[in-house]
């Protein structure tokens, strides 16, 4: 094994590290041993020369070091088929019957930087950091051995690469894919553009909460707010709705989740809206002075995307999703459920509730909790990491 140059960090900073936190910043470091290149492999080390890990440096990110393991490691592609595979192993025991999964989750599976989504026979790269970068031929050959895939796609379009002096990289690293697949999701097929669509293609991260929530479904009204592909909708109808409505700002969206249902045999149960859903929901709630709102729905299912992307934006995402749990609760019958998703690191399951709570308050409606929801299985959690947990939800009844 080579020799690593070193990094040695401030007194007090090797803690995180210790704990399985893997980045370090430019702040905590105190010095290096000798010039370092970006993207080499280097030991960590604390002021008393102490080893608190290797990891990948880069000076021109604020992460300048993204710590791979405690000990040292070579990262070639026999180190990235070890990883992978134990990331893998996670999700055959949690996941079992998924065909269609993150394999990679980057600092979830001690990988920072590396993203990997099976889409059926169809592999999907997304890499945000340099280190990983200069190593994606050993990250496809080990991807190569371990699925034999039919095709391996890239889509690092995301805006972190430019803090890692990487611009934005998409296409075919192996084998022939056209872009759209059919992805299998507990039974139902979803029309998937890995090329355009978002994230990786689809979000892979509500595949156990969508049958958690149909168990609300059985014999009622729903709406489906926010529903993309139709993920929460349709595995509502399959589960015996009587009828959901699907709102969708995107009218590609709502195009694909109309021909989902079709090929999942649920159309007859489906209605769709290409709206802004702020709009529907305002325009639904809307009435005269001294009027009220008549409850028509049974469940309601609230999964925007992410109103946040820093701790400045909060209380302005807050004033959102307050408005959204108002206007919800307002269409909602006696009886009925209310699930709400929020994908924001930044806010908190705490700020979330009180959000939910404050608009209870405000449309006098006493609220039973019947479910707390996170990110699917495939999408770890080390509480450690807290950037790895993201994902809450939860679930009311109107007690009246």
């Amino acid at each position: 094994m080579k020799t690593l140059n070193t990094v040695i960090l401030k007194p007090g900073e090797g803690n995180r590290i210790l704990a399985g936190h893997p980045w370090i910043y430019h702040g905590e470091i105190l010095r290096v041993t000798t010039p370092l290149t970006d993207g080499e492999l280097v030991q960590v080390k604390d002021p008393r020369q102490r080893l608190l890990g290797v990891g990948f440096f880069n000076s021109r990110s604020k992460i300048n070091v993204r710590i791979l393991a405690p000990e040292r490691v070579e990262t070639d592609e026999k180190f990235f088929e070890e990883r992978i595979r134990a990331a893998l192993a996670v999700r055959q025991k949690h996941l079992p019957n998924a065909t269609s999964f993150r394999v990679v989750n980057a600092e979830s599976d001690f990988l920072s930087g590396l993203i990997v989504d099976k889409y059926e026979d169809v592999l999907v790269v997304q890499i945000s950091a340099l280190g990983m970068d200069q190593r994606k031929n050993q990250i496809v050959t080990a991807l190569q051995k371990i699925f034999s895939p039919r095709a391996i796609m890239e889509r690092s379009d995301v805006s972190s690469r430019k803090f890692e002096g990487l611009q934005e990289s998409n296409g075919i690293l192996a084998g022939q894919f056209d872009g759209t697949i059919s992805v299998n999701l507990n039974g139902l097929k979803f029309e998937t553009d890995l090329i355009g669509g978002h994230k990786t293609g689809m979000y892979l991260d509500q595949q156990a909460n969508y049958e958690a929530v149909a168990k609300f479904a059985k014999g009622g009204q729903g709406l489906d707010c926010f529903s993309f592909l139709g993920g929460f909708g349709l595995h509502a109808a399959r589960a015996g709705a009587a009828h959901v409505h699907l709102l969708d700002q995107s009218a590609d969206a709502i195009a694909a989740s109309k021909r989902n249902a079709s090929a999942n045999g649920l159309a007859e149960k489906c209605s769709f809206d290409a709206i802004n859903v702020f709009d529907w929901l305002k325009a639904n709630t809307a009435v005269k002075p001294h009027e009220r709102v008549i409850p028509r729905f049974d469940f309601i299912i609230l999964d925007p995307p992410s109103f946040t992307r820093n701790r400045a934006s909060v209380p302005d995402a807050l004033r959102g999703y307050k408005e959204i749990h108002l206007r919800a609760l307002k269409l909602l019958k006696p009886g009925g459920t209310l699930a709400t998703f929020c994908c924001s690191h930044h806010v908190s399951p705490e700020l979330f509730m009180d959000s939910v709570l404050s608009a209870a308050f405000d449309t006098r409606r006493i609220l039973r909790r019947v479910a707390t929801y996170t990110q699917s299985p495939d999408h770890p959690i080390i509480p450690m990491i807290p950037e790895t947990e993201y994902l809450k939800g939860f679930a009311f009844e109107v007690v009246r």
